[in-house]
């Protein structure tokens, strides 16, 4: 049984997402995202980092190519997902070690420090993607002898 937990992070990309297809043809991206614990010192009455949680996180099908194409190292992102826990063996030492990654449902650049420009990608593709849909004329021009 397998336990999700359902997380919200916001944080920086350590590195540019990494790209790649799996044994089955479904593409992956995977990138590590650096969340600061920032609390205000009472004390000087500034903010100060309070320590940095990394997470991994990885996404799927077509958002896994937007995210590559579309994050790189340094930038603020925000992931919504489900917390994973896996463990798998060590093979240079044959122990065995636990896993905790953050499987991605959306993710998105934060806007709280900077802009961004949205390029719509359309949802089907081939001739559907480009059709205009169906035309419809007033009654009175569609021969049915109305008019208003």
């Amino acid at each position: 049984m397998t336990t999700k937990i359902p997380v919200t992070l916001e944080g920086n990309l350590t590195a540019d997402p990494e790209h790649g297809t799996g044994e089955s043809g479904n593409e992956y991206a995977r990138f590590s995202l650096a969340v600061n614990d920032r609390r205000l010192n009472e004390d000087t009455g500034r903010w100060e980092d309070a320590g940095t949680v990394f997470h991994r996180v990885v996404v799927f099908s077509q958002q896994a190519r937007h995210v590559t194409d579309s994050l790189h190292k340094g930038d603020a992102a925000i992931v919504v997902g489900d917390l994973r826990f896996g463990t798998y063996t060590d093979k240079d030492t044959g122990q065995t070690r636990e896993t905790r990654d953050v499987i991605a449902d959306n993710v998105g650049a934060s806007l709280k420090f900077t802009g961004a420009a949205i390029n719509r990608a359309p949802k089907a593709s081939g001739p559907a993607a480009d059709a205009s849909g169906p035309v419809a004329e007033p009654a009175s021009y569609a021969g049915t002898g109305v008019t208003r």
